[in-house]
């Protein structure tokens, strides 16, 4: 959730409370769910005497209408239902039908805001006279599904600082609206009730119950501040202990550009470069030494401090570790091979990397060969250009820096991997490898709009 000083909030929409109480979120998916099906039931009649072909072009009309409306409406409701929503949006795309996900990928956290007056009232049932040592800016700076940022100062000592306020009664409201979430799924039929189905909303349930507990970010933070507080080119906020609590977190107020800002596409390239080779460094660094990641991709949860200077150091300001995904041991050592087989761009050693891991056991030596050939795709940018001659022409630059931007590595990924779907034999892959997917989706999307190149030498050659 940024809080890029360019953008305030002041022209949001502002309300006075959530339907946080059960019943209220009830009635509003009943009435969802109502309509629904009163709509596929009629879109069900209407096409009886159609052909096959306009009946199927016809249905997925209609699926792609009825996603719309669902999203339409869950937007309406924040909290928790939201953030379900967004979560099924970036993990889902293997067990929903495409028109859902692309419905859910249209949740937004830029929505109506929580009225001052509440929030206040939120912050002194939280901090009680303690409130009174802060001077709180009543115009939210940030939002999203199960929070809004203040700016403050800290009156006695003149501290910038913001507050993550989460929205009171959404932390208690979670595993209702994960019930009610697939209930409506269940009810308006337009997402098959499946075993993948249900362990996902299980993971979701774990990762809600996470995010929203601000003790436990609070801590994440600290840790991430310490890992990378020599750095020169990162900002972690700083956790302030004295108004921060469970449903409440306070740190050091860090300024930035979003990354999309026009301010950030001027820079000089190398610059540019240089903020792309760090957020990458920083990802590796999660996987392979610290053994846990920022699963959320979301462009929202980094900030770039430009330097005054030309010859400064542009900052990377790392905002959220909410969304903090642990992986043990085990997977860490299977990670790490298949690393090392993409950087050689070695067929043969990456099969023998998937080894010792049920997923990758129980295919056939056909389909395992063309995961693996799947995957020397995915570690196009991190292999050495001198051993990978597959990497196309204008992907590498004169010093052999891999151009994202030229790439189109999602698109050819995403055909390459329908391709090995298609294999009666494959499951649902394990959600600890979803999540790095996802993440490495999200940094392609980064350094392609950063148009950054990155040295792909420098990135693995630690790890080795």
């Amino acid at each position: 959730m940024a809080n890029d000083t360019s953008k305030p909030s002041s022209n949001r929409q502002s309300i006075d409370n959530l339907k946080t109480s059960g019943f209220e979120r009830r009635m509003s998916i009943a009435k969802t769910s109502l309509n629904i099906g009163r709509r596929w039931a009629g879109n069900s009649v209407s096409g009886m005497f159609l052909n096959k072909e306009a009946r199927t072009a016809r249905n997925q009309a209609f699926m792609e209408a009825q996603a719309n409306y669902l999203a339409s409406e869950l937007g309406k409701l924040k909290g928790s239902v939201v953030k379900i929503g967004q979560m099924l949006a970036i993990y889902g795309e293997h067990i929903l039908p495409p028109e859902i996900t692309r419905a859910l990928q249209t949740l937004n956290d830029d929505t109506a805001t929580l009225s001052w007056p509440t929030i206040e009232l939120t912050l002194r049932e939280l901090l009680g006279e303690k409130l009174n040592e802060l001077d709180v800016d009543p115009t939210p700076i940030g939002t999203a599904s199960l929070a809004q940022v203040h700016r403050a100062t800290v009156i006695a000592t003149g501290e910038q600082v913001v507050l993550k306020i989460q929205y009171p009664g959404v932390a208690d409201a979670i595993n209702s609206d994960l019930a009610l979430f697939k209930q409506l799924l269940k009810v308006s039929n337009i997402v098959p009730q499946t075993r993948s189905l249900d362990a996902w909303f299980e993971e979701i349930r774990d990762l809600l119950h996470h995010e929203v507990d601000y003790e436990a970010e609070a801590m994440t933070t600290e840790r991430f501040y310490d890992r990378l507080s020599h750095d020169p080119r990162y900002v972690v906020p700083k956790i302030n202990r004295t108004y921060s609590k469970k449903r409440l977190l306070c740190m050091s107020y860090e300024p930035g550009i979003t990354v999309v800002s026009e301010a950030l596409q001027l820079l000089p390239h190398e610059r540019r470069n240089a903020i792309g080779q760090a957020a990458i460094e920083v990802m590796m660094k999660e996987i392979f030494v610290w053994g846990e990641m920022q699963t959320d991709p979301n462009f929202g949860n980094y900030l770039v401090r430009v330097s005054d200077s030309d010859d400064g150091i542009d900052k990377l300001v790392l905002l959220d570790f909410g969304a903090i995904r642990e992986f043990d041991n085990h997977l860490l050592t299977i990670a790490h091979g298949l690393l090392k087989a993409g950087y050689r761009h070695d067929h043969q050693a990456m099969k023998l990397a998937m080894r010792g891991y049920d997923f990758f056991d129980s295919m056939s030596e056909k389909v395992r060969s063309d995961i693996a050939s799947l995957f020397l795709l995915a570690t196009e940018p991190f292999s050495d250009p001198a051993t990978n001659l597959n990497i196309p022409a204008d992907c590498l630059d004169k010093n052999n820096r891999y151009i994202w931007a030229n790439s189109k590595l999602h698109s050819r990924l995403s055909s390459a991997a329908t391709r090995a779907m298609q294999s009666f034999e494959f499951n649902l892959p394990p959600k600890e490898f979803m999540f790095i997917s996802r993440k490495f989706i999200g940094a392609y999307t980064f350094l392609t709009v950063l148009d950054a190149y990155t040295d792909s030498n420098k990135l693995v050659k630690p790890y080795l």
